[in-house]
């Protein structure tokens, strides 16, 4: 049946009550921190929530290089687009319900469209951290659980969409977006989540990278949907040997990783904390549908806006949890079976 595959570095207490659970904002922090120590180009920008974003790590190490703009997420994103033409690469972030959700337009002008028709090395390097995504915000209500961010950034010509799956992960994800070329979109939550990958557990832009062997079933998932899919997988491993693969990157997608996967299993399962149109389900089908066509059955929020509760109430609400994976899994595996019938 499908194991963990060793070579992933994964936490020993990976399916244990006592994992660790940390805000993985915090990853984005500590990134920060690091870009900063690597590159004495790397500026920081910020829109009145400094400490909610952990910003406030990098303006305490590197005051010099920190700019505070207030309640004005529209002239952030145009503030860090000129700051990046001199050479700059600028981190801007607020919860992502403002930042892309109310300065989506500033991005798409300032930062996606001048860097896609610079020349290459002359990029806008703006990094966009849209911290507080998807309903694990909680008490704070539908206004602020952004839901549709992934889909706003993907469809930007040029952008790179990152959802780490927890705060060792979001660090990594911050000090390497720091080196790659163009805007890049990071997405990371509010509330704690486990911490079970490691420093030595691999992670590059652009690469999805296998969290679990199987034959039966493929399961892709990111950000903290991708806990709950490994746990659908162990609970599953007498009945179906699925695969889980870890889907950080968005966009660009690993497409060959992704084609080896379906022509092995046949069906798959997608799981996010997002609307399950545009983000990482959509774009799985998309690819699929055109190169490579089999059963899929999508995990997210089904077309509605979020609601105020705790996370763990949220979660089952909107059917995000393992036990929805299991669920989505045996279909999958069911329309597999009924079309090999055919």
């Amino acid at each position: 049946m499908g194991s963990i595959n060793p070579r992933m570095y994964l936490i020993d207490a990976l399916y244990s009550k006592n994992v660790k659970k940390v805000n993985t904002r915090d990853g984005y922090g500590k990134g920060l921190v690091k870009a900063g120590e690597k590159n004495p180009d790397v500026v920081v920008i910020c829109a009145d929530l400094t400490e909610s974003t952990r910003s406030l790590w990098f303006q305490e190490k590197f005051p010099d290089r920190f700019v505070e703009v207030g309640v004005a997420e529209q002239n952030m994103a145009s503030l860090a687009a000129g700051m990046a033409a001199t050479g700059k690469v600028v981190f801007i972030s607020s919860y992502a319900a403002f930042s892309p959700g109310r300065n989506n337009e500033q991005i798409r002008t300032t930062i996606s469209y001048n860097s896609w028709k610079s020349k290459p090395g002359k990029e806008i390097n703006v990094k966009i951290g849209g911290a507080h995504a998807g309903i694990s915000v909680g008490p704070d209500g539908a206004t602020h659980q952004q839901l549709e961010d992934v889909a706003l950034m993907r469809m930007q010509p040029g952008m790179t969409v990152l959802v780490p799956c927890d705060d060792v992960e979001c660090e990594k994800a911050t000090v390497a977006a720091a080196e790659y070329p163009g805007p890049v979109y990071i997405r990371f939550g509010r509330t704690s989540y486990p911490s079970y990958t490691t420093i030595k557990t691999p992670f590059q832009i652009g690469r999805i990278e296998e969290f679990r062997s199987g034959k039966d079933c493929t399961i892709i998932a990111n950000g903290p949907l991708l806990y709950e899919a490994l746990i659908a997988a162990k609970k599953l491993e007498k009945e179906i040997d699925c695969q889980v693969l870890n889907c950080h990157t968005v966009k660009p997608l690993d497409c060959g990783t992704l084609l080896k996967a379906v022509q092995k299993t046949g069906c798959v399962v997608t799981a996010e904390e997002h609307q399950w149109l545009g983000g990482l389900g959509g774009a799985i089908a998309e690819f699929i549908s055109e190169v490579y066509p089999v059963p899929i059955k999508r995990i997210g929020v089904q077309d509605r806006f979020g609601e105020s509760g705790n996370p763990d109430e949220l979660f089952k609400e909107f059917h995000l949890t393992a036990d929805d994976i299991v669920k989505a899994v045996r279909e999958a595996v069911r329309m597999k079976q009924w079309q090999k019938r055919k």
